[in-house]
């Protein structure tokens, strides 16, 4: 580590000197203190002893030798401070006790990969499909009903990778695994951000996790939080007595979740968090970096009101830099809501650097107009259409989220207007809408069976929906959703030029129908919505240059639960370049352009 780095937020391997590494025949354990008057190190390497530190480099770092410590002992730093003494894990530490304890463990990361092709080839997937199967490790499916009856991560492998791959997911994106103590709150309060936690085994077995899935052609996506980190006093909180990761004032130093915000504008903590992510990017061969709140960090507390926090936006911007320069293959993606300026810009332009935003605006306004009833949908009739006006400011991500089924909100299922069986139909038009609209994509656990019980981390999915014929034709239906986004290029090719999207129906005029076109440099699609609870027949579309339309997918089919025959019932005369089509209520179809 290059000390002059360290301390100008210039270091993104703070974590190759800090913390716990193997040394001759024993370890070297080393953290940063500077406010520190004394460290003791303790735990089952010292025999419940304390041993005392030394001063390293210029006396802002302690570090001691122990011939006798092993992989898997516990320790801790007891830290001296203003005549007192608090306990800490590691900041730097690579694995941490199941919670409620809350040492720091002795690890190594001996293991050899075995997903060298993967790693070659894997790249933003810029012009090629993305779809995310986002979701939470403790809750896809447990072991039983006690407090730590999780799978392991290489349990998990066994598990989820055929569930992955029949579903026609590419990517899973895992809530935060960085170690936490509380499990309501999801990974989002951590106190070991070197740490994979240990509800679900060691950092090996992760790896091992992670391997498997790159040797079966899925890429992993780490959910992160530079933002804020948990108040617990073991962790990073006045962790040598003095303010050193957080704001010394609570104006700005507290989040909205009651933690600590991180000041960015401090170079060893920005060495901290983008050493972090180097670390599980390298380490780990995650394939991409969802960054929470970003919102956060780009202003004041999140309020545009308050101002820009130009220091915090300009680390954002300098470790995007370097991680790309270190990692150009991986992804970096920005959960950010508002409309700050050329978030997924290149660094050298004047961007931030990230190579998707999550369109939380998009995810906002289609979920409402699904909510509606069709009247109302009539008079907002331009909710829908309002995503494409701003739609190559940034490159977006479609997202229906873990935020989008707790807390009161509802599922994607419940959202939809109308009674339960009236509630299937709209599902299907809204996945539809969501797989052939530009940007890639994001789905949460559950949604693709219909859960109709908002997630809680504390019980698995509910899988037995799937014996119900209705969930389980939903859930084929999203599976043959997946399966045709990765097979025609005009869904994913040209997500982000304007020649890749146009539309034939998106005015106003009492109806709720909406037609557009996808569009590669290989081949046209036609998509055709049709939100009211009424009929429309011989709906006239005017497609120029189509000799025929080759329907590839109608929601209202039987097969889906829904009334119409499939292929049979469904009429298209052509007469010039216009078509006219049959649309049943609540339904939409997506249709091949024969030119």
């Amino acid at each position: 580590m290059n000390f002059y780095n360290f301390y100008t937020g210039r270091s993104f391997d703070a974590h190759e000197w800090l913390g716990v590494h193997p040394q001759g025949d024993g370890f070297i354990f080393r953290t940063f203190a500077p406010g520190a008057e004394r460290i003791s190190l303790i735990g089952d390497c010292t025999g419940g002893a304390e041993i005392p530190m030394e001063k390293a480099y210029d006396g802002n770092f302690f570090e001691c030798f122990l011939p006798d410590a092993k992989e898997g002992d516990c320790y801790e730093y007891r830290i001296y401070h203003n005549g007192q003494y608090t306990d800490h894990c590691d900041p730097y530490g690579f694995g941490m006790e199941l919670r409620p304890a809350h040492r720091s463990i002795v690890r190594t990361h001996s293991y050899d990969f075995h997903d060298g092709s993967w790693m070659k080839t894997r790249n933003d997937r810029r012009n090629g499909p993305l779809n995310i199967y986002e979701m939470h490790l403790g809750s896809w499916r447990r072991k039983g009903d006690g407090l730590n009856d999780f799978y392991t991560y290489e349990e998990l492998a066994d598990l989820l990778i055929p569930y992955i791959r029949q579903s026609g997911y590419d990517y899973i994106e895992m809530l935060p695994i960085c170690e936490h103590p509380a499990d309501e709150s999801w990974g989002y309060q951590n106190t070991g951000f070197f740490s994979p936690t240990s509800r679900y085994g060691t950092g090996i077995q992760l790896k091992k996790f992670i391997d498997t899935c790159h040797q079966n052609g899925i890429g992993v996506i780490l959910d992160f939080v530079p933002v804020h980190f948990a108040m617990d006093d073991y962790g990073l909180h006045k962790y040598d007595g003095s303010f050193l990761y957080e704001y010394p004032s609570n104006d700005v130093g507290v989040s909205e979740w009651g933690s600590c915000n991180f000041m960015h504008s401090r170079g060893e903590v920005r060495s901290f968090l983008q050493s972090a992510v180097c670390y599980w990017l390298g380490e780990y061969h995650f394939d991409g970096i969802r960054f929470d709140a970003i919102s956060r960090i780009l202003y004041w507390q999140g309020d545009p009101a308050r101002g820009v926090n130009g220091m915090a936006v300009n680390f954002v911007r300098e470790m995007n830099r370097g991680v790309k320069e270190r990692f150009p293959g991986c992804m970096l993606i920005a959960e950010d809501s508002t409309d700050f300026d050329k978030v997924t810009e290149p660094t050298d332009q004047g961007g931030l650097g990230y190579d998707y935003k999550w369109d939380m605006g998009w995810m906002h306004d289609t979920l409402s107009v699904f909510q509606m009833s069709p009247h109302e949908r009539m008079e907002q009739y331009n909710k829908l259409t309002f995503s494409m006006m701003y739609f190559y400011n940034d490159r977006f991500l479609l997202p229906f989220s873990h935020d989008e089924v707790v807390h009161g909100k509802a599922t994607i299922l419940q959202k939809m207007n109308g009674d339960y069986d009236r509630k299937f139909p709209q599902a299907r038009a809204l996945y539809l809408y969501m797989m052939t609209h530009p940007g890639k994509k994001l789905n949460f656990m559950g949604n693709e069976i219909g859960h109709f019980r908002e997630w809680d981390e504390k019980r698995e999915q509910d899988w037995e929906l799937l014996d119900f014929p209705i969930h389980d034709a939903f859930y084929h239906y999203i599976m043959e959703l997946n399966r045709l986004y990765h097979e025609h290029p005009g869904l994913y090719e040209w997500d982000y030029e304007p020649a890749g999207f146009h539309w034939l129906d998106c005015e106003k005029d009492g109806s709720c129908t909406y037609a557009f076109l996808r569009i590669s440099h290989s081949e046209k699609l036609l998509v055709v919505l049709n939100l009211d609870d009424h009929p429309v027949v011989d709906y006239e579309i005017n497609v120029i240059g189509a000799n025929h339309l080759e329907l590839l997918l109608h929601s209202d089919w039987q097969c889906w639960g829904g009334q119409t025959i499939q292929k049979s019932d469904t009429k298209i005369h052509r007469s010039g370049n216009r078509f006219l089509l049959d649309l049943p209520p609540l339904s939409g179809m997506l249709f091949q352009v024969q030119l």
